[in-house]
């Protein structure tokens, strides 16, 4: 059963809290509750049937990083002098990904390689946007800048120019191997753009972008060029010493400036964090943000957020040096072989049609019949798969949930079972791309409201309380 299809999913099981209680309830009754809630959520994803999310999946290794966190949770990570540790946590989780992603190549090179730790990958692509931005207000003198993505480039760095005042310019894929077409991402390039983006991998498909062709682009047109790794860069690396046909995506490639990688999917941590990797110190500091003249003291930040909670620093720190090189190795292992099993099951359908070439995570569609049947079906049986639009398509990222004994072999017949729903209704309607329906005659502005208005209800509804 997929849980939080309602808007108000526990009204009906406990008491809405609507005011603040004049008097505290009890601890023990209120953490029963949480773990009664906790409980029944985690049952789903146990089952490996969920993409994403959960890349865990370990109970046990949740249990260590949440007792790190709560010695740490109370604590500021501002205040340095009060909290040392936090300096040590956030030094050694940069240093890890500096040489997860080979600093040493960009030390060799002249780089000065530094990082830092922001809330999630979105917080490291804003950071990213920014620092190009003010690095190249510093350097270039660029006052109307751009940035240049792929279309399948994650719509966070569409939030970070919009929020930052930058023109976003945006690439088409080659539909073949659902990689930018570098030739498209040359020709936008103009004097005011700051950097462009290579995805390894991204979200949609799973597919690595030519970051080697990028990088060479980047180096002779003098933008930057981030390398968004918040999904795939803590698993990508070990792929590709398995053996897997993973290119070159980090800092051994010349013209790559940044890197983005969530320590809190692949780098199985607690969500709230993930990394953000410069090959050259000045472009980091380039957002560093100083007010000397307040009178509360003289403020400095070095990125959005203020205050923050050692415990993150201290659950990621404790969670990536118990897992160790050797652990995310075979964890790579087990994932890369489940993912590989998966899509053979989708090769052996005819209908079917994998996008790309997919590695942990696979995306697939069908020129036989609307995707979204095959979704309808394997939710009913109680898988939770992504849905992708233009063209419609399904995904599935491989966690460790998936590696678990049995789900291969139920992927394998739910799968078959859905391909025959598909075929047997493809003459009517999905219930599952009812939204995309409503522009099925293709894009339009109007379309385009409209959807936003169904989902600003959705996130509404979300935050909303129950009627009286």
């Amino acid at each position: 059963m997929l849980l939080g299809m309602s808007s108000y999913p526990y009204a009906s099981r406990y008491p809405v809290v609507r005011t603040l209680p004049e008097h505290g309830r009890d601890r023990e009754e209120i953490l029963a509750e949480l773990r009664e809630m906790a409980t029944a959520e985690d049952s789903f994803w146990q089952t490996g049937k969920a993409s994403g999310s959960f890349y865990c999946g370990d109970m046990e290794h949740y249990a260590f990083m949440s007792e790190a966190f709560g010695l740490y949770g109370h604590m500021n990570a501002l205040q340095r002098d009060v909290c040392p540790s936090a300096t040590r946590f956030e030094g050694e989780i940069i240093a890890m990904g500096l040489d997860l992603f080979h600093s040493s190549e960009a030390t060799a090179t002249g780089g000065d390689p530094v990082g830092m730790i922001t809330s999630g990958g979105s917080g490291s692509i804003l950071h990213a946007v920014m620092s190009y931005r003010e690095h190249a207000a510093k350097t270039r003198g660029i006052r109307q800048p751009n940035f240049v993505k792929p279309e399948t480039g994650h719509p966070a760095f569409d939030k970070a120019c919009h929020l930052l005042g930058i023109e976003l310019r945006v690439a088409p894929i080659d539909p073949l191997s659902a990689t930018v077409d570098v030739d498209a991402v040359a020709a936008l390039i103009d004097e005011n753009t700051i950097a462009i983006l290579g995805s390894a991998s991204n979200y949609g498909y799973g597919t690595i972008d030519d970051i080697a062709a990028l990088g060479q682009l980047a180096i002779a047109r003098g933008v930057g060029l981030h390398v968004d790794g918040c999904l795939g860069g803590f698993i990508l690396p070990f792929g590709e010493q398995l053996g897997h046909p993973i290119p070159p995506f980090d800092f051994r490639v010349p013209g790559v400036t940044t890197i983005s990688a969530d320590t809190h999917k692949y780098g199985y941590g607690l969500k709230g964090t993930s990394l953000l990797l410069f090959r050259d110190r000045a472009l980091r500091n380039s957002q560093y943000f100083f007010q000397t003249g307040w009178t509360g003291g003289k403020y400095c930040s070095p990125g959005i957020d203020g205050s923050r909670s050692s415990g993150l620093l201290a659950a990621t720190w404790a969670g990536m040096v118990a897992t160790g090189r050797q652990g995310y190795l075979n964890y790579a292992r087990e994932i890369f072989a489940t993912s590989y099993a998966m899509q053979a099951a989708v090769r052996s359908h005819p209908e079917l049609r994998l996008i790309g070439r997919p590695s942990y995570l696979y995306a697939f569609t069908s020129d036989e019949f609307d995707i979204y049947h095959v979704n309808d079906a394997l939710r009913a049986r109680g898988w939770r798969m992504n849905g992708l639009q233009y063209p419609n398509a399904i995904h599935m990222a491989v966690t460790r949930p998936q590696t678990q004994a049995g789900v291969v072999e139920a992927w394998t017949t739910d799968l078959a079972a859905a391909v025959e729903h598909a075929i047997a209704n493809r003459d009517t309607a999905p219930k599952s791309s009812a939204i995309y329906g409503g522009v099925a005659g293709g894009w339009t502005e109007e379309a385009d409201d409209f959807i936003s208005a169904v989902m600003a209800d959705m996130m509404d509804a979300h935050q909303a309380l129950p009627p009286q």
